[in-house]
């Protein structure tokens, strides 16, 4: 993290911005959201029928993780900052009815947005936790997957992130995520700054960098592919993306 980027400013910023999608999937942001958004990067048409319509406007992801993630019904998954709800949706249709799924979020307004949806729409599968990905509030070997979507790049804590996604996760359980990097080493002035940090671009590593963390963690990197479909759409995000090679990344790892 930026020395000059306060944590407590970072999280009020993060925490604002994503209040807002929670609240206005027509506001202006960085980043596209929505249907469109999410046929484009690979989500299955056939899932999105049964996905409540508020979780598939919140959408805010950056790529599509699930062929990756091989999920099976039955399955026990644990969603890394699950906003509104949408990759929960799609990973409870997948475990189905025999199967569960926890998201953990730490803004207030997606977690009851969340639960809401879930309970208004049947998922009885499908639960949330008010929390942090940093510090999860789970016991060890709980899950036979973790997956994320556009979050762990927000993190001032990454190798942390990971620490937790392994201590979590069953032995031989897979960890399937999306993700922002960047090429080059992003200069101070990007790193800094609370608004584009929390935007997905300033907080973005090095893929290089972004892959070590996850092997250091304990796991085995099986894939990594580039996600062109997906592009910041402010002038501002655009801009630094263009200069600094930041673009989204799919992978998926297993725990040794």
């Amino acid at each position: 993290m930026s020395e000059s980027l306060d944590a407590e400013k970072l999280e009020r910023e993060v925490k604002s911005m994503y209040d807002a999608v929670a609240e206005s999937a027509d506001g202006e942001f960085h980043f596209e959201m929505g249907r469109d958004l999410a046929e484009r990067l690979g989500y299955d048409p056939r899932d999105l029928e049964y996905v409540p319509d508020a979780a598939i406007e919140s959408f805010a992801g950056v790529g599509y993780h699930f062929d990756l993630a091989r999920l099976e019904a039955g399955e026990t998954v644990l969603d890394l900052g699950s906003g509104s709800g949408m990759d929960l949706f799609v990973a409870g249709l997948h475990v189905t009815e025999t199967g569960t799924v926890t998201g953990v979020d730490m803004t207030d307004a997606q977690v009851e947005k969340a639960r809401e949806l879930a309970a208004d729409n049947g998922f009885h599968n499908v639960r949330v936790r008010h929390g942090y990905i940093e510090d999860l509030p789970f016991e060890d070997a709980s899950f036979d997957a973790v997956v994320s979507n556009g979050v762990i790049n927000l993190s001032a804590e990454k190798q942390q992130v990971f620490e937790e996604a392994h201590r979590v996760l069953k032995p031989g359980g897979r960890l399937a995520v999306s993700d922002i990097i960047s090429e080059q080493q992003m200069p101070e002035s990007i790193k800094s700054d609370a608004d584009l940090w929390a935007a997905c671009i300033g907080g973005a590593a090095q893929v290089d960098g972004y892959t070590d963390l996850i092997e250091t963690a304990g796991f085995e990197v099986d894939e990594v592919r580039e996600n062109p479909e997906y592009e910041f759409i402010s002038e501002r995000a655009a801009n630094a993306c263009h200069k600094y090679g930041v673009k989204s990344i799919s992978l998926s790892a297993g725990k040794k």
